[in-house]
């Protein structure tokens, strides 16, 4: 049975004391929450990953890299690699962002190679992926949603499918104020459970945890996590802020 998460990516947000801060107040309000076998996950900037690990002792909140590189090591300035991550005990990394995607050029031939060298040393991945506002006026959206997992995902191995969580982000959404209705939300993941059903099975499909990444915050998160196929967010804006952040872990 297919998992429930919350992930919260910090993006270039907070220093190290900052950090510790912010992860410290999460564990403490969420002390008496029954995760009842879901997931609380947070993504700080890659140089206080390390320290966050070491903070977060009762393991209640995992701990994910905001992006990977897919070379083992070499002349690649800035960049972390699987090895690395592993050296500090994270075994979790997101994938494809939006922001990776607009403001770094990552196209689904880098995320492919991104993704094998991920399954290659058992990191898991959260995939993002999702279509922006012109997609979405040209009604263009689903065509654009299957492109992207097709070409980055769907030459996966079955057994490789037991480390991807998929997370849907209207681009057009983050960020910005506006966010898709959860009827919207729920039709797209539906037609991603859908897809992987296709080009796989049913049971892949089935326990493939999609989450829903756009503006969610404590107001809408309980009716948005309420849809059958929405299996919980990847957390923007709100999950820098404790109280905001248990908040919404507690509509999952």
């Amino acid at each position: 049975m297919r998992k429930k998460i919350v992930a919260g990516n910090w993006k270039m947000n907070l220093n190290r004391s900052e950090s510790l801060e912010l992860v410290s107040a999460i564990s403490k309000e969420m002390k008496d929450i029954d995760l009842k076998n879901n997931r609380v996950i947070v993504a700080p900037v890659s140089v206080n990953l390390a320290s966050v690990v070491d903070s977060e002792k009762d393991n209640r909140i995992e701990c994910a890299s905001q992006n990977m590189h897919f070379a083992d090591s070499g002349a690649y300035t800035g960049e972390v690699s699987a090895n690395i991550l592993k050296g500090i005990n994270v075994n979790l990394t997101l994938l494809g962002h939006s922001e990776r995607r607009a403001y770094f050029n990552e196209d689904d031939a880098l995320l492919k190679q991104k993704v094998d060298a991920a399954i290659e040393n058992n990191i898991e991945i959260i995939f993002c992926f999702g279509e922006e506002l012109d997609d979405r006026k040209a009604e263009n959206h689903f065509k654009v949603v299957e492109s992207q997992l097709k070409n980055a995902l769907f030459h996966l191995k079955e057994n490789d499918w037991k480390n991807i969580v998929l997370a849907y982000e209207p681009v057009w959404a983050i960020g910005t104020g506006m966010t898709a209705t959860p009827e919207q939300a729920q039709e797209m993941h539906a037609f991603i459970r859908n897809l992987v059903k296709e080009n796989y099975n049913n049971t892949i499909a089935e326990n493939v945890s999609i989450l829903y990444g756009g503006s969610v915050k404590p107001t809408n998160a309980k009716e948005i996590f309420g849809k059958p196929d929405v299996d919980g967010g990847l957390i923007g804006g709100a999950a820098l802020k404790a109280d905001m952040f248990v908040e919404i872990i507690k509509a999952m």
